[in-house]
């Protein structure tokens, strides 16, 4: 199969809102006033958090089939441990991302626990958002100067 390619647009907005488009759809990313923004919308940090779990979603709903699992529901609590010194400067040996992030899995099937748990660890293993974080991939930059 082919090499697919994803594209998103983000645009500065007023202060620190960043509009966020993809396929013609669009949402604002911000700061929480204590940092700054205007708290209309998630910041970054959160919506990475956002899309881990709702990756973990679509593949856990894409193959309960498949995997015979009889899921009736599934939702995750996504947590992320941060410290903000990192990325301010403040302490140099800080990380600047995340340092551990908790999956919190609430599963509702007629399955045993122990074929959750396995059905667990292959939503793990297959989705692309936690796969792109654990596995981190190539950065390129390019820079084009707008006159």
């Amino acid at each position: 199969m082919a090499i697919e390619t994803y594209k998103a647009l983000t645009e500065s907005q007023e202060g620190l809102k960043v509009k966020c488009t993809s396929r013609g759809m669009s949402f604002i990313l911000d700061e929480p006033e204590n940092l700054g923004g205007t708290n209309e919308g998630m910041n970054p940090v959160e919506a990475l958090l956002s899309a881990l779990g709702a990756c973990k979603v679509i593949v856990a709903r894409s193959f309960a089939r498949s995997q015979k699992i009889n899921l009736k529901s599934i939702t995750l609590e996504e947590e992320g441990e941060l410290d903000p010194d990192g990325f301010t400067g403040k302490n140099k040996e800080a990380k600047i991302g995340f340092s551990k992030i908790t999956s919190k899995f609430h599963i509702e099937a007629d399955n045993t626990e122990e074929e959750i748990q396995k059905f667990v660890e292959f939503i793990e293993r297959t989705c692309p958002v936690q796969d792109s974080l654990v596995n981190s991939p190539e950065m390129v930059h390019e820079i084009h100067l707008n006159k």
